[in-house]
This record gives C-alpha cells, structure tokens and sequence, in this order.
C-alpha cells in the first residue's frame, strides 16, 4: 500500500471525527439553550402566578381580619381572573 494514501486517508479520518464532535458540541449548545429558554418561560409563568396567588392571600386575610366572629360575613373577595386554579380544584 501506498504511504501517502494512508497518510492522506488516516488525515481525513481526523478531520471528520473532528468535524463530528464540532457538530454534536453545537447542537448540544443549541438544545441547552432551547431548554434554557423554555425553563424561563416556566418559570416566569410560575413567578406570576404565585404573585397572583399570594395577592389573593392576601386579601382574603384582610377580609378575614374585618370580618369577626359576631359579624355577618359578606361574600369572600373574588379570585383574579389570571389566577390559575386548577391546581387546587377536584
């Protein structure tokens, strides 16, 4: 066997490994950054909510604190339309 066909052949066999692992790091870059994104958007899904539901806590403890044991309780304040209650519903 030629030399230089081995040479150039085991050449090109680094080159495309390289070539490879080059590819399979950006996509995993990529896919981290996809995934990044999407646990952001989570998560300031999440922060709203819980602002929305310590809001409503919140009003209903002050509701609570007007309301007494000896005096007749109006209706409980109304939950914000945005507060998702499906969590806690049967």
């Amino acid at each position: 066997m030629d030399v230089g066909a081995m040479v150039g052949g085991g050449v090109a066999l680094i080159v495309g490994l390289l070539s490879w692992t080059q590819s399979r790091a950006t996509n995993r870059r990529s896919d981290f950054t996809t995934l990044a994104a999407e646990l952001r958007k989570d998560l300031d899904s999440e922060r709203t909510q819980r602002k929305l539901l310590t809001s409503y806590v919140i009003e209903i403890w002050r509701w609570a604190k007007r309301v007494g044991p000896d005096t007749p309780a109006g209706p409980a304040p109304a939950p914000p339309e945005q507060l998702d209650l499906t969590p806690w519903q049967q």
